[in-house]
């Protein structure tokens, strides 16, 4: 038996015009949306952040879409793992990821600050941070961001 599939021109035309609109898009990701947020979603969240296996309520802590007082219990989570996807998510709120770039636990400090959103305090507080992997990190970032205004004030300077 083989695996081509041989479609008539009806049948092309059919799957053609059955095809999302998004389909004609020249951007590859537009066809890859996520289907909306809805209640039922934020309830399986919710019961995700609770589960008793620490894997599973890493899932909730890297979600974009949990409540924020989900994310401020995952904040006191006892599973360093739980915090540490905790401070890599961009939607958590900055109160939070200054409380974790105080965590006991160095990885969870230092996705802390990896994380583009955190605040200019947290940064400072971590780069003084005891562990050099930390201070490391927060170099390594302050780089990027250094090389990232030259780029673009040579681009600038180009273009006028």
């Amino acid at each position: 038996m083989s695996c081509i599939r041989f479609n008539t021109p009806a049948q092309r035309r059919q799957l053609a015009d059955s095809a999302p609109a998004m389909q004609t898009s020249d951007d590859p990701v537009a066809q890859f949306l996520s289907p909306a947020v809805t209640a039922s979603k934020v309830s399986r969240i919710r019961r995700l952040a609770t589960d008793p296996n620490p894997k599973i309520r890493e899932s909730a802590a890297l979600s974009y879409h949990a409540p924020v007082e989900v994310y401020e219990a995952l904040s006191y989570d006892p599973d360093p793992g739980v915090r540490a996807c905790l401070a890599k998510n961009e939607h958590v709120s900055c109160d939070i990821l200054r409380r974790l770039a105080s965590d006991p636990d160095e990885r969870v400090r230092g996705f802390v600050a990896l994380n583009y959103f955190v605040p200019a305090d947290a940064m400072q507080s971590l780069a003084d941070d005891p562990s050099a992997v930390v201070r490391g990190l927060v170099d390594w970032k302050a780089s990027l961001a250094a090389d990232s205004e030259r780029d673009t004030a040579d681009l600038v300077g180009t273009a006028g």
